[in-house]
């Protein structure tokens, strides 16, 4: 069905904001930019918001948190603070490296996890995690498996890329991803499809999968959300500034997800509008204008073979 939240005004998306409910929202914003971070603090509080992380953060979440209540009390549920997408699906590969990668090194992806957030009820519902044979460097490197945690042992028991993928996609389906609910890929970074995804499909001799084309780089997201420069970005940081901690090991795939996944929560809960803004086409990656229409990913299908 139709997903879309009832407008404010009929011409909103064109970007007219004439509508008095902007004038509050102005004048709301304008009173919480000269507020000291103690009374930011105190005022979260009292609404029951986190009070957790660096003033600009909080400056953030109390102005949207007025919005969105505004924008609620005068759209009749929803207003356009509503979420597009059902589902977000985290990827974060881990893929075998040297200590000093040659410019032309072929990384080839030897862990593939996934974190499903349900963005309605901003819970982490569901996770994915399968090891990778590689075929071109078979062998990991020493760097490579302090750096993730992966052993020789793991690769070697697992099953080539084709086949993990051809799991994934099952994973999906079996969600009902695509097809009965909307939802979007989202990554920390561009790497993980414009790199790891397209070398790992090259190598597998198939086709970049449809479904990978479009993603959430959060890094982007995060950097204009909270109007921090992206120096500010790296996953830590990230974590950092909301005032959280990073759980579990760096660099495990499933893990690094897991945590790219609460940044994700925290940003929806913050007010945040999660929208694809990065695509490949025709191997180069591009990225999608914040005016683009809105869409989810389509239905997986399985890996189709190149040749």
């Amino acid at each position: 069905g139709d997903k879309s939240a009832p407008q404010v005004s009929p011409s909103q998306s064109k970007g007219d904001f004439s509508h008095p409910v902007y004038k509050e929202i102005a004048l709301a914003n304008g009173h919480i930019n000269r507020m000291t971070k103690e009374e930011l603090r105190i005022k979260l509080a009292e609404l029951k918001l986190d009070t957790r992380g660096v003033k600009d953060v909080m400056k953030k979440r109390l102005k949207s948190h007025y919005k969105k209540q505004k924008l609620m009390q005068t759209a009749a549920e929803g207003g356009p603070t509503d979420t597009y997408y059902d589902y977000i699906c985290v990827v974060d590969f881990e893929a075998t490296c040297e200590e000093d990668n040659p410019s032309d090194f072929l990384h080839e992806i030897i862990e593939f996890p996934m974190v499903l957030i349900n963005t309605h009820t901003l819970e982490i519902v569901d996770t994915f995690q399968e090891y990778v044979k590689p075929e071109l460097n078979p062998q990991l490197s020493d760097f490579c498996v302090k750096l993730t945690g992966i052993t020789q042992k793991m690769v070697e028991e697992a099953d080539p890329f084709p086949v993990v993928l051809q799991r994934v996609v099952s994973w999906l389906q079996e969600r009902e991803l695509g097809t009965k609910y909307k939802y979007a890929i989202l990554t920390d970074g561009s790497w993980d499809m414009s790199k790891f995804l397209n070398i790992q499909c090259r190598v597998s001799r198939i086709k970049y999968p449809p479904f990978a084309k479009k993603w959430i780089n959060i890094r982007k997201s995060y950097g204009n959300f909270y109007k921090v420069p992206r120096t500010q970005t790296k996953l830590s940081t990230m974590l950092e500034k909301l005032g959280l901690t990073y759980e579990g090991r760096p660099h495990s795939g499933l893990d690094d997800s897991r945590n790219i996944a609460r940044i994700a929560v925290r940003m929806l809960q913050d007010g945040c509008q999660l929208r694809v803004n990065e695509r490949m086409h025709g191997g180069q990656l591009l990225s999608v204008p914040s005016s683009a229409p809105v869409e989810g990913a389509p239905p997986p299908h399985n890996p189709r073979s190149r040749d």
